[in-house]
């Protein structure tokens, strides 16, 4: 019998989905499971481990009976998954405790006292990013001082791909685009710095043996056959993160190529071919062998949502009068500029403090403008962190733009117009999952590598190049967005009452 498909599933921050294609790309099935994620205190951000496993559970099932397929064609499994979720496990393969996911802010004392020990220069200097309460490193020194007992029953730490990785297969790993996550590892050697984890608390026996996104490690066991329906035997790759799968899926595998997510949280991951520092960008290794990606994340893509919510009315197609009402105004939006800031905003400012800003309203301004500037006001922060990178000399030449947004023509062309790049728009909306497939087709053979893989999954639905006379407006805007931010971030923080 020949086996002929691919899975991917992607362990998501709302939810879990899971994809099945064909050897070409083709999407079979698509399925979503959501799940709850748990606020005990304030600052604190949880999710259950087992419920990532039991949504997986239920779409794999949900899958083989709607698709009707032999399971035993299914060749590979990838998985992606948020980035800095912490899973401690115990010696008998359990999660000892809920796992604290990237949106966790309780380890502010412990990453101050790591800086001021260690020092951030030396923790930058390894790991090619600064120490933040989003990252794994903290979580364990935090489970370290606040629950020794439970610390002390640790054998293993995992994150939220690798927690179901070892569910499908019994295998404990570490893929590489996932070690960002843990100060100690080595960005450029893609190794454990041992002396380094032992400085900070972090015992090394807790950190699994490192691999790479496509490697196999290990294959579907008896017991996860029977919860999930695949066949046992099936080869699971060890996956990755998931805006590096993104990338991946969404045809972004050279250098200066660029994965550009328009969404809830909006951001961007350009290709490199050698790792580039900077501390107000995320670095982290490609899911493509020998490269690393430069992340850059905004909040501002929730901002349309907002509009629609508040001020919809009862236009039954928002999105669609949306598009129409702004493209009737003209670039810049008639003098009106929005900072997207409407919960605080990450790189490359990383204000949590900062607000969503309208600036220059006036009698004459309509909702058209409001929307447009809401458009345009996404793109200049996507145009900032694209600036932040070039600023170290990271080449950025096409944009692959995946995610909700990438559906508006208008929206799509104001990001060209605006960054001065060409934007690619793939035909199927499934890029991480699509990535995670991926890495499991080159494990087992199906694709020579990832570019090979990128050849014959990814059709391109339309392209978009910049307006060189709208440029020009747009520079003056940009401009005005970054100066409005500069003149108004000391008075944010006194917003609070």
């Amino acid at each position: 019998m020949t086996n002929q498909y691919l899975v991917g599933i992607d362990i998501g921050t709302s939810g879990c989905k899971v994809a099945l294609f064909a050897a070409d790309g083709t999407v079979l099935f698509q399925g979503t499971k959501s799940y709850t994620t748990y606020y005990p205190h304030a600052g604190h951000a949880e999710q259950n481990p087992e419920d990532w496993w039991s949504a997986v559970c239920d779409n794999l099932r949900d899958m083989l009976k709607q698709t009707g397929i032999d399971p035993r064609q299914i060749k590979g499994v990838g998985v992606d998954g948020q980035s800095g979720a912490a899973v401690p496990m115990d010696e008998h393969g359990r999660p000892l405790r809920n796992a604290l996911i990237w949106l966790d802010r309780r380890t502010v004392k412990q990453c101050e006292h790591l800086i001021q020990t260690i020092g951030q220069e030396r923790l930058f200097a390894v790991s090619g990013n600064p120490m933040s309460p989003s990252y794994v490193t903290g979580k364990l020194v935090w489970m370290r001082e606040q629950e020794p007992d439970l610390y002390k029953q640790t054998r293993k730490v995992l994150q939220c791909n690798s927690y179901i990785v070892y569910k499908l297969s019994g295998e404990y790993t570490q893929d590489v685009s996932q070690g960002n996550g843990l100060h100690a590892f080595n960005i450029e050697t893609a190794s454990w710095d041992y002396e380094l984890a032992e400085r900070m608390g972090i015992a090394p026996e807790l950190l699994p043996d490192i691999y790479g996104c496509s490697d196999i490690v290990g294959a579907v066991t008896p017991f996860a056959s029977a919860e999930t329906g695949l066949a046992a035997g099936t080869p699971v790759v060890a996956g990755g993160l998931d805006a590096a799968c993104a990338t991946l899926g969404a045809g972004a595998v050279y250098a200066g190529e660029v994965q550009e997510q328009g969404g809830q949280a909006g951001g961007m991951s350009i290709v490199m071919d050698r790792p580039v520092k900077n501390e107000k960008l995320i670095l982290s290794c490609h899911v493509v062998k020998d490269r690393w990606i430069l992340q850059g994340g905004t909040v501002g893509g929730g901002s349309l949502n907002w509009m629609k919510r508040e001020f919809g009315g009862t236009e039954s197609d928002f999105f669609r009068y949306a598009n129409e009402a702004a493209s009737r105004i003209r670039p810049g939006s008639e003098g009106l500029v929005f900072l997207p800031y409407m919960a605080g905003e990450r790189s490359p400012i990383w204000d949590p403090d900062a607000k969503g800003v309208f600036i220059g309203l006036s009698f004459d301004k309509t909702k058209g403008h409001m929307i447009r500037a809401i458009m345009e006001g996404c793109a200049l922060s996507l145009q900032h962190n694209i600036k932040t990178a070039e600023q170290s000399g990271v080449p950025v030449h096409t944009l692959h733009s995946v995610g909700g947004a990438a559906n508006s023509e208008l929206w799509t062309q104001i990001k060209a117009d605006i960054t001065g790049k060409a934007f690619r728009i793939p035909s199927s909306d499934s890029a991480a999952t699509l990535g995670a497939a991926i890495l499991a087709g080159v494990g087992t053979g199906v694709y020579r590598d990832c570019e090979d893989a990128v050849s014959k999954t990814v059709r391109i639905q339309r392209e978009q190049t910049p307006n060189p006379t709208n440029q020009e407006v747009y520079r003056q805007v940009y401009d005005v967005y970054l100066e409005t931010y500069i003149k108004l971030r000391d008075v944010f923080p006194k917003m609070g009452w």
